[in-house]
């Protein structure tokens, strides 16, 4: 940026560079909203347990855990090379609410103790074994969770893997942490607000009505709790009815790889018959970025023609940068306009999208394969017909473009033979004529050409005098050469060695898994002859191989909290009874993505791994109570009012 600036000053007064697609801002900023979120999340996380606590003593001590555990985590992701990223500041973000939780329940059930009037001593360390053994349970359920989704394949692995190790070794922190420095502080730190002789003062006053509160709530969750009780058969009923409905849901939801965002940008590619001058090109890029920019929403565009890479000038791409969200419309809205406002041009073949892992390359791809063109030619037509017909495709295009037109030389050999002349001498000449020939370096290449007024029209070349009887003479290209128009293919496209032709496409509306969905169902009917198949490739491809490493992390996940369940309670039982929470957490995770119109993506899939060890904490607190009660002589019924009750705070 320092160097476009002094450019600047050195420019003449209009000409102005501006640099685009600045990753360096975009970066910078996403990792500063993480960590304001960071931020915020700790400073909430301490103030909610200081209400429910009502002891700045208390939130003191089990406040510790989060700078102890998110400090810490710096050292796994030094030994592993990791950096302050957006997905390493996410994970300890996500985790706040992780890393206090364990202190959370060890500090309440010391408070509980002393509240029964133990001293604070005692407290620490009879509070600090009878819970340990639920807390471990909880912390390592969660690591279960993270290390598969650390270790997925694919390029969803790729994102998440600083992601799941830095949250793992922070959880095993924050174990580390309840079980020394937590119960330690308590031990040492008498705290007045535990004991419920000691007055209270204007704020504590008013936490203890916040209090008496939950402890209504309590009563409230113990009546509910012996009602479901009492009507086992009603509750089991209510249970599948809500999970069966929660998976009619997901069957409602659509797919895609990653989740909509407004990046305030998005792009505009054209292609134009083959064959065109790169300055008809340009008058096509500004007659198209006046159409763009009409749109008050944009701030400025930056257009490309032909490419590095080999492409034609006939195809170009205008990048447009809209202006902040705050001031414009959704980019959408904006999309859809201009997308309208292109049809204006039935000539060129535009397309509007959104920036992806995929670059510029639209989210549906279809490739047809075979070995004859002509054939793979009738049945890609009718593919990309099939195509266009699906509720929610635009923009569909095809890989194939016309024919471009070219000029044949044809040499009559015999006269040519009579003057000295071959095919290749006559060849190198008009190639060097019309192409260039280099003649001499200096920095780049010089080339020697024709000059562009003798070479605008056939007949010009039919001018072009060649070498003949050895050099001793030269003779019009007429004499011994006739030029005929013609026309050949601009482009072969080959895909593992066979030839294809890809129909491309965009969404809009509705989510890519719904239109492929159905793009599939059309194609079906084509009933393609042997040898000839149809792949998905694009989003659509890396979406299904995604679900599919999910799908793994999440069997996986599942296991591993089974086996470590089945380790802590030395029981095959009760682990069923605390997993059984898992299929009802769904409700909640279709419901609201249902609510807010979002679809099974990448990060919603991730959220669904990670809530399988969240749905299970509160569940081990309440077997782990109850058996310990049962131990002690109380029937199963009491056993779980109790632990309902006793459990509900923390």
């Amino acid at each position: 940026r320092s160097t476009v600036e002094q450019l600047n000053r050195e420019l003449p007064s209009h000409i102005r560079l501006r640099p685009i697609a600045d990753r360096s801002v975009f970066i910078r900023d996403s990792v500063e909203d993480v960590k304001m979120t960071l931020l915020l999340g700790g400073l909430l996380t301490v103030f909610i347990v200081f209400i429910f606590l009502n002891s700045w003593r208390s939130t003191v001590i089990t406040g510790l855990a989060l700078p102890v555990s998110v400090i810490s985590s710096f050292i796994i992701m030094r030994a592993l090379g990791f950096t302050l990223n957006v997905l390493t500041l996410m994970g300890l973000s996500l985790a706040i609410g992780l890393l206090i939780d364990d202190a959370i329940v060890v500090r309440e059930n010391i408070v509980r103790h002393m509240h029964a009037g133990v001293d604070h001593y005692t407290a620490a360390r009879e509070a600090t074994a009878e819970i340990g053994l639920a807390v471990m349970a909880t912390s390592f359920t969660i690591i279960a969770v993270f290390i598969p989704v650390a270790f997925m394949g694919g390029i969803i692995g790729r994102f998440f893997y600083q992601f799941g190790i830095t949250v793992g070794f922070a959880v095993l922190i924050s174990l580390y942490v309840s079980f020394t420095l937590d119960p330690m502080l308590s031990s040492r730190w008498y705290d007045p607000a535990a004991d419920p002789r000691v007055p209270r003062r204007a704020l504590g006053r008013w936490l203890a009505v916040f209090n008496e509160q939950v402890e209504r709530l309590r009563n409230i969750v113990a009546v509910a709790l012996d009602w479901s009780l009492r009507h086992r058969l009603a509750v089991i009923g209510l249970g599948v009815a809500a999970v069966a409905a929660s998976f009619w849901i997901f069957g409602k939801l659509g797919s895609a790889f990653i989740p909509n965002a407004d990046e305030s940008e998005f792009s505009v590619t054209y292609r134009a018959d083959p064959g065109i001058s790169i300055d008809r090109s340009e008058q096509i890029a500004r007659a198209l970025v006046a159409e763009i920019r009409k749109d008050p929403g944009v701030e400025y565009t930056y257009t490309r023609i032909g490419g590095a890479r080999g492409e034609s000038v006939s195809r170009g791409e205008i990048f447009v940068q809209l202006k902040d969200p705050s001031t414009r419309r959704y980019y959408l809205a904006i999309m859809a306009d201009t997308r309208e406002r292109l049809k204006r041009f039935p000539s060129l073949r535009t397309a509007v999208s959104m920036p992806s892992m995929g670059g510029s390359e639209a989210p549906i791809q279809v490739s047809l394969r075979g070995d004859d063109l002509r054939t793979l030619r009738a049945y890609g037509a009718r593919l990309q017909k099939l195509v266009a017909e699906v509720e929610g495709a635009v923009d569909v295009d095809t890989s194939e473009e016309a024919a471009r037109p070219e000029l044949r030389i044809r040499l009559d050999r015999q006269k040519a033979a009579d003057l000295g002349l071959d095919l290749g001498t006559v060849a190198t000449t008009v190639r060097g004529w019309i192409a260039g020939q280099v003649v001499s370096q200096w920095e780049d290449a010089v080339r020697l050409r024709v000059n562009p007024a003798q070479r605008t029209r056939a007949e010009d070349l039919l001018e072009m005098d060649l070498p003949a009887q050895m050099g001793r003479a030269l003779i019009p290209l007429k004499q011994v050469a006739s030029i005929d128009p013609g026309a050949a293919p601009s482009n072969i496209r080959r895909l593992d060695l066979i030839r294809e032709i890809r129909i491309s496409a965009n969404t809009a509306n509705r989510s890519l898994g719904q239109v492929i969905n159905d793009i599939k169902l059309k194609a079906a009917s084509l009933d393609l002859p042997p040898g000839y198949n149809i792949v998905y490739t694009g989003e659509a491809e890396r979406m299904a191989e995604s679900f599919g490493y999910v799908l793994q992390a999440l069997i996986l996940a599942v296991v591993l909290i089974y086996a470590i369940l089945a380790s802590q309670f030395r029981s095959f039982s009760h682990p069923l009874a605390i997993m059984l929470s898992l299929p009802l957490s769904l409700v909640g995770v279709a419901g609201m993505l249902y609510l807010v119109k979002d679809t099974l993506n990448m990060m919603s899939m991730i959220g669904v791994i990670l809530l399988m060890g969240l749905v299970t904490k509160n569940a081990i607190l309440l077997v782990d109570f109850t058996n310990q009660q049962r131990r002690a002589g109380v029937g199963r019924h009491e056993a779980l009012i109790a632990a309902a009750r006793i459990r509900l705070r923390p």
